[in-house]
């Protein structure tokens, strides 16, 4: 789709992909497109893009529908990386009987090229960048307000920024892909991932001049400039940037829009000041993903469980572990559930968190502890844990403290976004999984290249060292 053109096997195509993946909203638009096309007597086989961006309505409509897909079927959901990366590591234990998803072998660090879990995080997350794509291609070729096209585009690149932040994460060298261009998507090679972390640098600084700070919901279930300035200082913190990443994350804590969450059992809840984004649940009434996914009550569990590692990480007394965990027990035995969402049956207080105050906090301490300001970083870390009941940290050396802030990111972020494996590995610390993982190697800290994708396109080759 390199012209202002769209085919219609394309478009049928792109149809075809937002209904099978729940992008419903930007189905309607898409499939309305079409529709009207066949009406059409010249050209019969083209749509101009200006259908689907004709106006704001119509292209919300179309960022409406990206958002239901992340949040019903790709890395950022409810049920993806959060219990899968929880259980790679040592947050999660699995207790599935049968593994029919490839979650048994993610947990026993026995992965390949052929599993579905893996396999469903690296096409999910391309359709998805596939269809941020085609909405920043729509826009740029529309004749919306300027102010309307830099708020549109700047949303649709911060989703596909951070599906790419995932895939780096998780696998490494990745492809890149910037149009919908589907002869060149199919061939495209591998990008080394020092690389895309210079790109994402470059993609999320032309983000934050697009966002604006102002939410467009007062609900703030679509990201503004903040959202991209804090994925901009994780790019910077994988890079080393500390300097870089501490003026952006004290930008988004001099903003009028956020404020500390005191009271740790709102810290849940979609109307608190600390949230900088999150999705809503796709019916009124209905339960985060969340919630639904780490349930359990009256029985063993069949699915997740928090491990034992992780209980045992918890200082006596920290009222995280009495207000977001659940002992369970039966016949003698004892679990512990997940229980940071509250609402299993109707549900009209949480919204499913994607990014919160929190993480600016501890990211700060430990950009201002790698430069050696341990005295400044201590002022950043210690809101956390007094908010948990926990005693303040006094001075402590540098070594100390990133190990504290370690601790505390463990503490706060359990079952959230995939932290754990993040904060290990940005921190060169994921070879300590070996002490509680006894399948750990030091090549799990990546993920193998789909096997199918490898078919398709040899281009991704080599396959990501051990598989």
């Amino acid at each position: 789709m390199k012209n202002s053109k769209i085919n219609i096997n394309q478009c049928c195509q792109l149809i075809r992909f937002c209904r099978n993946r729940g992008l419903v909203l930007l189905f309607c638009v898409l499939l309305f497109s079409c529709e009207k096309m066949l009406e059409v007597e010249t050209p019969s086989n083209q749509i101009g893009k200006d259908k689907v961006f004709a106006d704001v309505q119509t292209a919300n409509a179309a960022l409406a529908g990206l958002y239901a897909g992340l949040r019903d079927n790709s890395p950022l959901s409810g049920e993806s990386l959060g219990a899968f990366l929880g259980v790679y590591t040592d947050d999660l234990d699995s207790y599935a009987l049968t593994d029919t998803n490839g979650v048994l072998a993610l947990y026993h660090n026995q992965q390949t090229d052929t599993n579905s879990t893996v396999y469903s995080v690296w096409s999910t997350a391309y359709q998805h960048i596939y269809a941020a794509n085609a909405i920043i291609e729509g826009v740029r070729a529309s004749a919306l307000p300027g102010n309307e096209k830099n708020r549109i585009e700047g949303e649709a690149l911060l989703v596909r920024s951070i599906l790419l932040f995932y895939l780096q994460q998780l696998f490494g060298a990745v492809s890149y892909p910037v149009s919908t261009d589907y002869t060149v998507n199919q061939s495209l090679s591998r990008v080394e991932s020092a690389e895309v972390l210079s790109r994402l640098e470059v993609d999320l600084l032309h983000c934050g001049e697009l966002l604006p700070d102002q939410y467009r919901d007062a609900e703030r279930v679509y990201p503004n400039r903040k959202g991209a300035e804090l994925m901009l200082a994780k790019v910077y913190m994988l890079e080393h940037k500390w300097a870089q990443a501490e003026t952006v994350l004290k930008t988004i804590l001099g903003s009028p829009l956020y404020s500390f969450q005191n009271d740790l059992s709102k810290v849940f809840q979609k109307d608190s000041k600390h949230i900088i984004w999150q999705l809503k649940p796709a019916n009124p009434g209905d339960p985060v993903k969340e919630a639904m996914l780490y349930y359990f009550s009256g029985a063993a569990p069949t699915g997740y469980a928090l491990s034992e590692s992780l209980i045992s990480s918890f200082e006596a007394g920290d009222l995280r572990k009495q207000q977001w965990m659940v002992p369970v027990s039966v016949g003698g035995n004892t679990w512990y559930r997940a229980a940071k969402y509250k609402n299993i049956n109707i549900n009209d207080t949480e919204d499913s968190i994607m990014f919160r105050l929190e993480e600016v906090y501890l990211l700060l301490a430990e950009a201002l502890a790698q430069q050696n300001k341990v005295g400044e970083a201590l002022q950043y870390i210690n809101p956390v844990r007094q908010r948990a009941g926990l005693n303040s940290l006094a001075s402590v050396s540098k070594e100390v403290l990133l190990s504290e802030i370690l601790l505390e990111n463990r503490r706060e972020f359990f079952t959230e976004m995939g932290h754990r494996f993040l904060d290990l590995k940005r921190n060169n610390k994921l070879g300590d999984l070996q002490a509680v993982k006894s399948n750990w190697k030091p090549f799990h800290s990546l993920w193998p290249v789909p096997q199918k994708d490898l078919l398709l396109n040899p281009n991704l080759k080599p396959q990501n060292n051990g598989y």
